[in-house]
């Protein structure tokens, strides 16, 4: 918001009364949106960012009570907590402020408006909403970067810098999200930033691994059930949609869902709506849906395993991950993360990549992408004897690609190899190189002349 002009949502059944506003506020560089009644006034905050709500509390000709504004003030505030909202009356009296201003009103305005003031409080609202929003993100961010996964957040990459780029700019609308990626790219991660980021981030993040939900019990799971509902159904269940209510469901692994329960996800997702199992009372949520996947959807759609009206309803807005051997830039920084994270984790403060170790991390294609780096930097902070992490304290999923064909060596070839490959997961530290070979220092010195590989030894002054 601080890129572009304020919006404000004006809320009033005269269309006179909007107008005279909006000519106002415009003559102030303020942008607004003008809507007749309470419906429309949350349908339009669920759509999009306000910096400033300023609501009647009268809609109907015949009252005069401020009900309806009182409720619609509720309402939003449970909608958008950090929403300033500004309650302004024909009818004002001191129990209608008093009561408006107990139910989270930021301040009131009589009509007939004195313009001075009406601006004087909507740009005071403006700037104190947007500092609540800057801290609400901030605290968000360093929230994710202190937790568990954040550090996949680091992005040297042009790629991931146009992902993350990308996801920002997403994050504050409400449109459903789909996540492509390989399996370990951070799918779950970029739905925790988009939560976190959006206007929703007071309510709830609800995760579902579709891939772990049985056919039979996809109904419960989803949408709840009630008493009696089948035969295990000994008391009633919230279901992940109502659970998430007013916040964001993360379904994970969307490309699993049963052919047969698909219909089901679409009613929900194009209505709001549906019932729990057992029941016949309909209920209405409002949720933003996140889903990812690492199947290829179009190619299920063509097979005929999933719908394609539901694929379109999961992918309004679409974001790719790249594999991490495409953002080969990533991946040192991240290493680096990682281990700091976990050495702190199990004590080993000081912790750091050697030069063979980096060496390996770069020349490693990492099928498990992202978490199988993290992993990898776990294992290596337990198993490190010493502050320098060597490429032999690095245990990879499969040897490296040399490994391979060791086999076909000479006796002369195989011990070459080794000596060179022990030299360099232990940065050229001879002592090393020898206990991790099983043999003395001078055996190892007179193989390093019998194979030619004497500039290895460098490390004299630090052995």
């Amino acid at each position: 918001m601080s890129d572009s002009k304020p919006t404000v949502l004006l809320a009033d059944d005269q269309a006179d009364v909007r107008e005279a506003l909006r000519l106002l506020l415009k003559s102030e560089g303020i942008a607004s949106v003008g809507v007749a009644d309470p419906a429309a006034a949350l349908e339009a905050v669920r759509k999009r960012e306000f910096a400033c709500a300023l609501i009647d509390c009268n809609y109907s000709r015949d009252t005069t009570s401020g009900e309806e504004g009182l409720d619609l003030l509720e309402r939003l505030r449970q909608l958008a907590p950090e929403l300033p909202v500004v309650a302004m009356t024909a009818w004002g009296n001191v129990p209608l402020t008093v009561e408006a201003m107990r139910r989270g009103a930021a301040d009131f305005i009589e009509k007939p408006w004195n313009n001075a003031r009406l601006l004087s409080v909507l740009r005071a609202q403006i700037a104190l909403g947007e500092g609540v929003r800057k801290q609400r993100r901030l605290e968000a961010e360093n929230a994710l970067l202190r937790g568990g996964s954040g550090d996949a957040f680091i992005a040297e990459s042009p790629v991931m810098r146009r992902v993350l780029a990308m996801v920002d700019r997403i994050a504050s609308s409400d449109a459903n999200v789909l996540v492509l990626g390989e399996n370990g790219t951070g799918k779950g991660v970029i739905a925790e930033r988009i939560h976190a980021l959006s206007p929703r981030a007071a309510r709830s993040l609800v995760k579902v691994n579709m891939g772990g939900i049985a056919e039979s019990v996809f109904e419960s799971e989803m949408f709840g059930h009630v008493r009696g509902a089948y035969t295990d159904a000994k008391g009633e269940r919230i279901g992940r949609f109502e659970l998430a209510d007013g916040g964001t469901l993360f379904l994970d692994e969307i490309g699993n869902v049963p052919a047969a329960q698909q219909p089901k996800l679409l009613r929900v997702l194009e209505d709001g709506e549906f019932e729990r199992l057992g029941s016949s009372r309909t209920q209405r949520v409002d949720v933003r849906l996140v889903s990812a996947t690492n199947a290829d959807l179009a190619a299920e759609v063509a097979e005929g395993r999933f719908r394609r009206d539901l694929m379109y309803r999961l992918n309004t807005l679409e974001v790719r991950l790249p594999p991490l051997r495409e953002r080969v830039e990533d991946i040192l920084p991240l290493a680096r993360a990682f281990l700091a994270r976990s050495a702190a984790r199990y004590g080993r403060d000081g912790l750091q990549l050697a030069a063979s170790a980096e060496r390996a991390l770069m020349a490693w294609r990492w099928p498990g992408n992202v978490r199988e780096l993290q992993h990898l930097m776990e294992r290596a902070a337990l198993l490190a004897e010493h502050d320098q992490v060597s490429a032999g304290a690095l245990s990879f999923g499969a040897p490296p690609e040399p490994a391979q064909d060791i086999d076909g060596m000479t006796l002369e070839q195989a011990e070459a190899w080794l000596v060179k490959h022990a030299l360099e997961r232990h940065d050229g530290n001879l002592q090393h190189a020898a206990d991790a070979l099983g043999i003395t220092r001078q055996s190892l010195y007179r193989r390093l002349e019998k194979h030619d590989l004497r500039d290895a030894d460098n490390d004299d002054a630090t052995d």
